[in-house]
């Protein structure tokens, strides 16, 4: 039997050709690796500013001034009697056109899909001038609080975002009469769940001192 003997390599001679192996070898694991680095550098220098609300919290907080409002009959209210209760809040003239019927609906709504949690917050309409509610509208509120606030008056607690009006928007307001966020001006049906799922968070979030002074319904 024949043997084929192949040259043995010299010392020395392997220098080039192993530092040619790492490089590729070092290549092959930034590539691999390029992707964690990325996020890393993404997360801690870049850091986008992403955010989980739909509405926009309200910075600082503006508790709630001593505003005078009235029933639908007339009977005085101090708007401060509403505390202790998370209030989801609009504001519109007794008219009430689509966009505030639309509004009404989705607080009435969100509410209701809170499911046991909804006797922790109200839903509340200001009605900002002294015209008659039309009648056809009374079934639909039989859940809510309706009072009449002068609407210069609203002005020194609410407020609207940039190029909005004040009857665009619901707002929330915490069991301490303060008004911390403020949902997009005319949601729609998509922006309502939304809200609902801030709203969802929010209570959960505040479980451990909400419990006192609810009102069932």
């Amino acid at each position: 039997m024949g043997l084929t003997v192949h040259s043995l390599p010299v010392p020395g001679d392997e220098g080039p050709r192993n530092a040619s192996g790492r490089w590729k070898m070092m290549a092959l694991l930034l590539v691999c690796a390029a992707p964690v680095i990325a996020s890393y550098v993404t997360y801690y220098l870049i850091r986008p500013e992403g955010r989980r609300n739909y509405g926009e919290l309200i910075d600082p907080q503006r508790p709630l001034p001593a505003l005078q409002a009235a029933t639908l009959d007339g009977k005085p209210v101090d708007l401060r009697s509403l505390k202790g209760q998370w209030l989801l809040m609009s504001v519109s003239a007794a008219a009430c056109d689509p966009a505030c019927q639309q509004r009404l609906y989705f607080q009435r709504q969100m509410r209701e899909a809170l499911g046991r949690e909804k006797s922790r917050l109200d839903w509340v309409w200001l009605v900002n001038d002294g015209a008659a509610i039309d009648s056809r509208l009374q079934p639909a509120l039989a859940t809510s609080t309706v009072l009449r606030v002068p609407n210069d008056a609203l002005s020194q607690w609410f407020a609207p975002a940039a190029g909005q009006r004040l009857e665009e928007h619901i707002y929330l307001v915490d069991p301490l009469g303060n008004w911390m966020m403020r949902f997009p001006a005319n949601m729609d049906a998509a922006g309502a769940a939304k809200a609902k799922r801030d709203l969802e968070r929010v209570l959960r979030a505040a479980a451990s001192w909400d419990k006192e002074g609810r009102l069932a319904r």
